[in-house]
């Protein structure tokens, strides 16, 4: 086996491929031997620039295993380790001012190589820090410049650009719960616009920070990933309803109402006029019915 090292799989939303990114990355016989290189250890996925707004690189995984595909010969899945997935609070462009955030692609002489078509690609330790560094929120966004967030425990010093010293630092952090939440906090109330999906109030303290949460619509603790379509931005109020199932949402986002409400018409009057989830903007960053279908299933009080 190939010893360990990062990578970056290309996945596009309108992939034909069989990819779910927090759980598997589906790749054809020719990038096995890269894709296996990369057991045990984590890659970014990378939006390609011909994805209408594209994300570039948007997320990092690890992956546990590399499998034959059952379903089709000479495909195989890369399997991502559970909990490990994580969307980036602030996606990295392909290129910034000083030029493109894989090195590795670059030839000798200055020209980007063949290897930047690639799907499955080898990403050095230095050019996956550099990455990780743009991609992962150091501070909470919806504060304002006079507010100091609390520094997560063994990172205090500034992290652009962080260099770890090994694997297990730099595992360390990306499990870190205080740098995950940061990021899904982030991201979650980026997409909804700082405002509450079910109330559709967006309330700014006096300090400029969002009075808004991001909820995990499948929680942590039952296995729910930390990415966007597994989340959504409530108010206090609504977050306390959805999490003790008084509240949940369809598939096609329609908000629904427990029969156990003590008091039905008062939550009905907390809602936007639509009685349905105010969505972001992007399609793919809509709850995801699998999510839904969870809540609705373990949580929701029908």
């Amino acid at each position: 086996m190939p010893p360990m090292a990062h990578g970056v799989f290309i996945h596009r939303p309108d992939s034909i491929y069989d990819d779910v990114p927090s759980e598997r990355y589906q790749f054809p016989h020719q990038y096995l031997k890269r894709a296996q290189a990369c057991v045990g250890d984590w890659i970014v996925y990378y939006e390609p620039r011909k994805v209408a707004a594209t994300r570039g690189y948007f997320a990092v995984a690890k992956v546990q295993d590399i499998i034959p595909d059952p379903a089709i010969p000479k495909m195989f899945l890369a399997i991502i380790e559970q909990g490990s997935y994580l969307d980036f609070g602030s996606p990295v462009p392909f290129r910034g001012p000083d030029g493109v955030r894989e090195r590795g692609i670059m030839t000798s002489d200055g020209r980007m190589s063949g290897r930047a078509q690639a799907a499955v690609r080898p990403l050095s330790d230095n050019d996956f820090d550099r990455i990780l560094a743009l991609g992962l929120l150091t501070d909470d966004p919806t504060f304002t410049r006079t507010e100091t967030p609390q520094p997560t425990p063994g990172f205090e010093e500034p992290q652009a650009p962080f260099r770890f010293a090994d694997e297990r630092q730099r595992a360390a952090y990306l499990g870190s719960r205080v740098v995950r939440d940061r990021n899904f906090r982030g991201i979650v109330l980026k997409a909804y616009g700082e405002r509450c999906a079910v109330t559709g109030l967006r309330l700014i303290n006096g300090r400029g920070r969002a009075e808004v949460e991001a909820a995990h619509i499948q929680p942590v603790e039952a296995k729910g990933p930390d990415l966007l379509a597994n989340g959504i931005a409530l108010s206090g109020t609504a977050h306390w309803m959805f999490d003790r199932g008084l509240i949940s949402v369809a598939d096609d986002l329609k908000i629904l109402v427990s029969r156990q409400t003590n008091d039905p018409d008062a939550v009905l009057s907390l809602m936007n006029d639509s009685g349905y989830l105010i969505a972001p903007q992007r399609p793919t960053d809509h709850p995801h019915p699998r999510f839904l279908h969870w809540h609705r299933e373990n949580c929701f009080k029908c």
